[in-house]
Formats: structure tokens, C-alpha cells, sequence
């Protein structure tokens, strides 16, 4: 155990002893097991956790053999008490946008949708009450949720692993909502507490874009374990990322990075690269309002196609480029939460 506190996870920057990611340690005729708890299954430094641990054990004297067996275990980012909105959520991330059209409902799905490919449960709720996209991009339009009799509690429609809520399954795709933002507030209010969720380690948030009346409900009714800020790289999306990471500044909720989506385009053709958006300004803004920067996203046609047949790419075409470029970025957003946590957990103790 003193080998294995030199030991630190590369992203919480604290020994995995502290840490409590150490299980079921055993020796026996020279022979160390030990399971290894990381603290998400989409970590994305698992091998080198794994090779840190056996090199430490191995410079033990007496050590012949290291046998690690490598787990996860997503935790609360916010403890939630008995009976309060959402107690089964461990994490809930809001995917935002200031400006609209930077394919912010897309990054979500597909953060949505490669998390739950790590093997963790997950739930996207649509809280784009005029606007609600989910059904589309998952392929459920016109597919009017359940309700539990029992419970009173409507059930969330399921699709490729992930529970999924939006008004939209409410809605004829010819209707349109007309309300003021107290109705807004009501509705969102109810699709956290009016539906069976059940136990999720990650439910992702599609908020709409602006920092109106959604935002501030969401942020007064529920603790949000962190909000990830959606961008394209031309200035006039940048200057409205400096006023979403000021929104969520202002409610105390956690800044995970800053994504640049559409960040170039790869010719498939002449394999060239075109930057039609310009290029970097994401990382550069992120260094400036010292977030982290989660990565680039391409401009991809597949991409397209998949969320307008209900089919998003890391699904359809999980080999791809791009959906390679979607499970990073939802590392790097369940690696930046558990730092978040981390942090959380030592101002309370």
C-alpha cells in the first residue's frame, strides 16, 4: 500500500490510496492482486494507470508477479439527499451553447451516446422547450413515451442504451410552443421530476442556446455537476462563449472545457483539409478564460447524415474518424468531472 501511494491518477493529480481506487488487495507466495477502481469507465488514461501500478509493485522486494484487474466506479458529483429531484443521478452535465448553429444538439447525443458505450448508465434530456431536436436525432419522432401507472411517473424512451426525454414526444413535429418563461420553467421542472429516470451515472442536458429562462431553472432546481460550452471556431460564435461560461460563473456551476465542433473539414476525396470556419479559436479562448479546451470536432458529412436518420455516427459508424474524434471528447468530459468531484470532495472533508 506505501508503493501504491506514489501511485497518482493522472487527471486528479492524488495518489489512488487517497483516493480509495485500490480494492481486494492480496499477496500470496510473491504474488500481489489487486483490483483498481477508476473513478469512470471512460477514463482515458487506463493504461497508464494499469503500468504505473505494476512498476510500483514490482519494486517491491519479494514482488515476482503483478496481476491488476482494472474497474470503474462512476461517483456522485453531487450527493443528492432522500427524496430530492433526481437522488439516483450521480452526475449531471449541461451541454450549452450561447449562439445557436453550432451543432450543439449533435456534440450532446453523441457525448450522450459514447459514454454509454464505456459501459456507463446514461440519460439526455432535450430542455429545448421551442426547439426540441432529440427525437430526430435518435430516430424516435412520433413515439409518445409510457407512464407508469404506479409510480405516476412517465418513462423515458430508451434507444441505443441511452434514456431519452423531450417534449418533442409530446408534440405533433407541425406544433409549436408559444409560452412564456414561467411555463418553460414549469415544463422543465416536470420532466425532472414527472419521469422515472431510475439510477444513471450520467444524465446529459441539451440546453438550449442563449442563457435565458431554461438555464436559470435548470440551475435553481437541480445541482449541476458541471457544463461543457459548445462552439464553432469564427468570431462570431466566440464572443458569445466568454457570456455562457460567465452564466454558469454566475449560478456556481463548474466549467468542464470548451469543445470546438465543425472545426475543419476533411475532403474525402483529396483527403485536404479546409478550415471554412477559421481554425483554434476554441483552445485560444479556452487558455484565455482558463477552462480546459476538450478538442476539435471535424465537419463531417456522415456525421450529418446520421443525426437526420436518427442514426448519430458513433453508432452508425463507430470505426470512423469521427466518431473516434466523439469518444475523446467524452473522455476528456468524464475525465474533467471526476477532477471536478475530486475537488468537490476535498472542500467538504
Amino acid at each position: 500500500m506505501e508503493a501504491l501511494k506514489k501511485v497518482k491518477d493522472p487527471e486528479i493529480h492524488q495518489d489512488i490510496v487517497s483516493l480509495g481506487m485500490v480494492r481486494d488487495v492480496g499477496v500470496e507466495n510473491g504474488i500481489v492482486s489487486l483490483r483498481v477502481v477508476l473513478t469512470t469507465p471512460a477514463c482515458p488514461l487506463k493504461a497508464q494507470v494499469e503500468q504505473d501500478v505494476t512498476q510500483a509493485l514490482k519494486s517491491v522486494p519479494g514482488v515476482k508477479e503483478v496481476r491488476v484487474t482494472m474497474d470503474a466506479e462512476v461517483r456522485a458529483g453531487n450527493p443528492m439527499l432522500k427524496g430530492a429531484r433526481l437522488e439516483k443521478v450521480k452526475n449531471i452535465i449541461a451541454v450549452a451553447s450561447a449562439k445557436g448553429g453550432v451543432g450543439k444538439s449533435t456534440v450532446a447525443v453523441n457525448l450522450a451516446l459514447a459514454l454509454a458505450q464505456t459501459g456507463a448508465k446514461t440519460g439526455i434530456l432535450d430542455a429545448d422547450i421551442y426547439g426540441p431536436s432529440l427525437p430526430t436525432l435518435v430516430g424516435l419522432k412520433n413515439t409518445p413515451p409510457l407512464t407508469d401507472e404506479t409510480k405516476k411517473k412517465i418513462i423515458p424512451l430508451e434507444k441505443y442504451g441511452v434514456k431519452t426525454m423531450s417534449i418533442g414526444y409530446l408534440m405533433k413535429e407541425s406544433d409549436a410552443v408559444v409560452w412564456r418563461g414561467p411555463m418553460v420553467g414549469r415544463m422543465i421542472q416536470q420532466f425532472l421530476e414527472d419521469v422515472d429516470w431510475g439510477e444513471l451515472d450520467y444524465l446529459v442536458i441539451d440546453l438550449p442556446p442563449g442563457t435565458g429562462d431554461a438555464q436559470l431553472s435548470l440551475s435553481q432546481l437541480i445541482p449541476i455537476s458541471g457544463a461543457v460550452i459548445v462552439t464553432t471556431p469564427q468570431d462570431v460564435a466566440l464572443a458569445d462563449v466568454v457570456r455562457g461560461v460567465a452564466m454558469f460563473q454566475k449560478v456556481q456551476v463548474p466549467i468542464l472545457g470548451i469543445v470546438e465542433n465543425m472545426s475543419y473539414f476533411s475532403c474525402p476525396h483529396c483527403q485536404g483539409r479546409s478550415e471554412i470556419f477559421s481554425h483554434g479559436g476554441g483552445k485560444q479562448k479556452a487558455e484565455e478564460l482558463k477552462v480546459p479546451f476538450l478538442g476539435e470536432i471535424p465537419l463531417d458529412v456522415q456525421t450529418r447524415i446520421g443525426s437526420d436518420e436518427g442514426k448519430p455516427v458513433v453508432v452508425s459508424q463507430p470505426n470512423s474518424e469521427q466518431a473516434k474524434r466523439f469518444r475523446e471528447f467524452a473522455s476528456h468530459v468524464a475525465g474533467e468531472l471526476s477532477v471536478v468531484n475530486a475537488q468537490r470532495m476535498a472542500v467538504n472533508l
